[in-house]
């Protein structure tokens, strides 16, 4: 046993530090979490609540353009339904009544294809089944899938009128859809006529410039002989025109051939010939001088002799013969064929000379119109010739340039032959070549009295675009598009309603009958049309129906979806026109282009006021997606895997006026990004426990960094606002991500850290401090939370716990115009750059193991002489008197700053110096900072004096 006194245990002084506190956790959990959000906001009733407050604010109208209900969703559908939620919800937080219709476009083709391969798989034959329980399956696999789109739509965390959605197959919508077109047939402007139009021998109908893509395609190619019977010039007696055509097959169908005024032809003699070449010595051909070249090495041209070259004017008035002519050839074909002025010849490839088939060519129709020509109706829907076809009936086209060659060989008139891969036309459902193929369809004039062009392009000069490039896009479209063809030749979708009169050809333009098939189709569906006495029932008292032909074609579907507006908007009591159309930049050609036609047929106006395109989704390498390469992301696989929050940060951090990128690597990429967000906000969460109102500092009291904060927060809130404005979000979420990462997280936080938690409850830079940190919870809550709707809503109740609250239910926060100052930035611009100029001496010091951590260090500023060799910098001398010395502490995170002045006085031109030592001092237990005075007091030896008087007090 001994006297000598023991030596107190050192105090532990954890306890006393104001560490963050809050329930927000680390982990977003988001796919167990995201779901339990939705059932919140269901029993909230969330959408209800906003349209009750919202009453009497300016309207917001987004109009949805309707997917398609076939099929789960896929990436695409997902980012265009979170971009429109994004700005939807953007426009509500701005101030607007921003209520959101979501819609379905369930007729048409696809459903139709996918219920006829049903039939198929189970030996069905279509053909057999009545046409209403046909519709009947089509009308229920369309519900289904809606359903389905529905459930996932919801679970991305869009926010709509999903109980009050529409459909174009539900009974109102085809009511109004053939409304619509009852318009056009009243104002004249519908019309029945025979011209080519893009046709599918597979699907049997008729199809729109957007159900059209593009692939390679091999096509046989021909090179024929015209023999020319008479010509003005006389040594053309005996010559033959060559024309080149990929479509061999249209040659059946051929009526004239065309040639360019302008255009320079060579009157080739043949002197010499290839091996294999269908030429014959002594001939004499017509070739356009500049392609003759290319055509002596296509048909093995050997010697030759151009006995002079002639323009193409001089061969006006020249009739040829047909190329199937008989008596080797075909019969049938003993007509003349004329030479005709076209101004679309040019020498860019071929002969020269084009082929004429006014069946099978927008070009050749309307020369053929020009001229008189005959407009032959060689092929059957199926793609088979008719017996319009001498020598061809049957045969289906794509399988008919060997026979085509072989007549033309037998007549004596083939040239050339050869295949050429080239891009071609096909239907975007069967993936299946088209043809053109002249039929007796349903058009809407675009030229007449109505001027639906000469209005459309007025209307897209008022439109608003986002990206702006959008307007040359869609208006180069319109200028040249012929008249809209509407009619399609199958049995799902809402009919063309029009009675023809059969003695004149006439379509019947009786607004009573109109009204009657209005009125029976609200009610009972399109069905009603197809039901046994419609005719009689729709054309009333006074009409023998027997006079009449009942149309059964039913209208486009683009016509449906572009007419969407006329029952929408008013339905919901929506304002007209919508303020935003938000689509895929190929609804240009699509949704955009007929809902723009429709309506100023209709109306006269655009049902838009903007519109706005986002790009296409691929993979990482930039390659569309597709089950073959296994390079599809799948939206339901990554809320399943990441959670929906992630899938929007990832459209949104995305510039989506060009085609996004999506894959593993991406999506960890978007996971960092969110982490980093989410830490931010825990951060502030946890070091405002506690913060009540009184603490609040007033800004003219705030410390300058605080104000600086402020100024930020003016500076993000401009962005916002303006892009809910003007719909542009490109960069928005970066720049918010950037500001949480940099200017808080890294600066801000890093630099307050001390004050929030060991500076007293009351001090003034602490309460400054919170202060901020109030406002910064705020702000961030409501600018993410169009975006991370599951986050943002947790972070807000986090703070604000109410069973009935919500952040979705306020605005974007109020942020004063006066706490903007341009000054006070550019000072502390100047302060981060030199914050960074030391940064690096301070983390050489801790490699070489001299300090242990920032605090460990002391800070002297001087003149450049010190600057070591190799080191640059535009800072000078005057930059170290941006701050006190012990506001300079705070900002570098250190314990001690001398700055040190050069021999005659301050040099602002001087370049400035920093020279980092170990802090001079005793580490404090409870900051950490190493100085001085820790040591001093009796009580508490191993605090500083700051921690020592907050300790005491507590």
């Amino acid at each position: 046993m001994t006297d000598s006194p023991t030596e107190a245990p050192a105090r532990d002084y954890r306890g006393t530090v104001f560490l963050p506190e809050t329930p927000f956790p680390m982990r977003g959990d988001l796919p167990k979490r995201e779901p339990q959000w939705l059932e919140r906001w269901e029993r909230l009733g969330l959408r209800d609540r906003l349209r009750a407050q919202s009453r009497g604010r300016e309207t917001f109208v987004l109009h949805d353009g309707p997917p398609y209900a076939n099929g789960p969703l896929h990436i695409g559908h997902a980012l265009n339904k979170i971009l429109k939620d994004v700005i939807n919800r953007a426009a509500q937080m701005a101030g607007r009544d921003a209520d959101y219709v979501p819609g379905w476009d369930c007729h048409g083709l696809p459903i139709e294809w996918k219920v006829e391969e049903e039939y198929r798989a189970r030996g069905k034959n279509k053909d057999a089944v009545p046409v209403l329980e046909f519709r009947a399956e089509c009308r229920a696999y369309a519900e289904h899938w809606l359903g389905v789109q529905r459930e996932e739509f919801k679970r991305l965390g869009v926010l709509g009128d999903w109980a009050g959605r529409y459909a174009t197959m539900d009974l109102p919508s085809e009511a109004a859809i053939v409304r619509e077109i009852g318009k056009f047939l009243m104002n004249g402007s519908l019309y029945r006529g025979l011209r080519p139009v893009m046709w599918s021998p597979v699907e049997k109908t008729a199809l729109a410039e957007a159900e059209i893509e593009y692939h390679d395609h091999v096509s046989p190619t021909l090179w024929a002989r015209f023999r020319l019977e008479r010509a003005a010039a006389g040594d053309l007696a005996g010559a033959s025109v060559v024309i080149w055509t990929t479509t061999p097959w249209t040659i059946p169908g051929n009526r004239a051939v065309a040639y360019g005024e302008e255009i320079d032809y060579a009157l080739v003699h043949v002197e010499g010939v290839g091996e294999g070449s269908h030429l014959k010595v002594g001939e004499t051909l017509l070739i356009a001088l500049p392609l003759l070249p290319q055509f002596e090495k296509d048909a093995k041209l050997g010697a030759h002799t151009i006995r002079r070259v002639l323009k193409g004017a001089e061969l006006a008035g020249a009739i040829a013969a047909h190329p199937l002519r008989g008596p080797a050839g075909h019969g049938g074909y003993d007509f003349d064929v004329p030479l005709l002025p076209g101004e679309f010849v040019t020498t860019e490839a071929g002969t020269g000379f084009v082929h004429i088939a006014p069946g099978h060519g927008e070009d050749d129709f309307n020369l053929g119109r020009q001229f008189g020509l005959p407009v032959p109706e060689t092929v059957h829907d199926d793609g088979t010739f008719t017996v319009q076809a001498p020598g061809f009936t049957g045969l289906h086209v794509f399988k008919a340039h060997d026979a085509v060659y072989a007549a033309c060989e037998a007549a004596g008139t083939l040239v050339a032959k050869s295949r050429l891969t080239h891009s071609y036309p096909h239907s975007w459902r069967s993936k299946k070549p088209v043809i053109f193929r002249a039929t007796p369809q349903w058009f809407i004039a675009m030229d007449d009295a109505n001027r639906i062009r000469e209005k459309s392009l007025a209307a897209i000069d008022a439109t608003h675009f986002v990206p702006d490039q959008g307007r040359n896009r869609i208006g180069s479209m319109v200028a040249a598009r012929p008249d809209w063809c509407i009619s399609r030749q199958r049995a799902w979708g809402v009919p063309i309603a029009v009675f023809v009169d059969k003695a004149s050809g006439e379509p019947l333009r009786d607004p009573a009958v109109m009204e009657r098939i209005v009125e029976a189709f609200r009610t009972e569906g399109a069905d009603a049309w197809y039901r046994p006495g419609a005719a009689a029932r729709f054309l009333g008292e006074g009409r023998d129906p027997a006079a009449y032909e009942q149309v059964m074609d039913i209208v486009d579907v683009w016509f449906e979806s572009g007419s969407t507006h006329a029952f929408v908007l008013p339905d919901h009591k929506l304002p007209f026109p919508a303020d935003l159309y938000l689509e895929g930049s190929d609804q240009h050609r699509g949704w955009f282009h007929s809902s723009l036609l429709e309506s100023v047929g209709t109306n006269g106006v655009a049902p838009f006021k903007a519109i706005l395109t986002h790009g296409f989704v691929l993979d990482e390498q930039g390659r569309k997606m597709s089950k073959s390469l296994g390079n599809v992301t799948a939206p339901q696989e990554v809320m399943k895997q990441y959670g929906a929050d992630i899938l929007r940060l990832w459209v949104m951090n995305s510039d989506t006026a060009e085609d996004l990128r999506i894959g593993p690597e991406i999506l960890k990429q978007q996971a960092e990004l969110y982490r980093r967000i989410r830490n931010s906000l825990r951060w502030l969460l946890g070091n405002l426990a506690g913060f009540e109102e009184n603490e609040t500092v007033s800004y003219a009291e705030l410390p300058e960094l605080e104000r600086w904060v402020l100024h930020r927060l003016t500076e993000l809130d401009a962005r916002v606002r303006k892009a809910a404005e003007d719909y542009d979000w490109t960069g928005i979420y970066p720049e918010i991500h950037n500001f949480c990462a940099t200017d808080l997280s890294a600066f801000y936080f890093d630099i307050r850290k001390d004050a929030l938690y060991c500076d007293a409850p009351d001090s003034h830079r602490r309460r400054s401090a919170r202060t901020v940190l109030d406002v910064l919870h705020r702000c961030l809550c409501a600018w993410l939370a169009p975006v991370l709707v599951f986050t943002a809503e947790e972070a807000w109740l986090a703070r604000f716990p109410d069973e009935t609250g919500s952040v979705h239910l306020t605005d974007f926060p109020l942020v004063p115009e006066g706490w903007k100052d341009a000054a006070l930035a550019e000072k502390w611009r100047k302060v981060r750059e030199v914050r960074r100029f030391v940064y690096p001496s301070l983390e050489g010091m801790r490699r070489a193991g001299k300090i242990g951590s920032s605090l460990q260090a002391a800070v002297f500023f001087g003149v450049g002489e010190e600057v070591e060799e190799g080191e640059e910098t535009s800072l000078t001398e005057a930059d170290a008197e941006l701050l006190l010395e012990e506001d300079w502490q705070e900002v570098l995170i250190v314990s001690a700053v001398g700055i040190i002045q050069g021999a005659s006085g301050p040099k602002p031109t001087s370049p400035l110096a920093a020279r980092v030592e170990p802090a001079l001092g005793t580490k404090c237990d409870r900051c950490w900072r190493v100085l001085p005075e820790v040591g001093q007091s009796g009580a508490h030896p191993t605090l500083c004096r700051r921690c020592e008087a907050v300790v005491e007090a507590q």
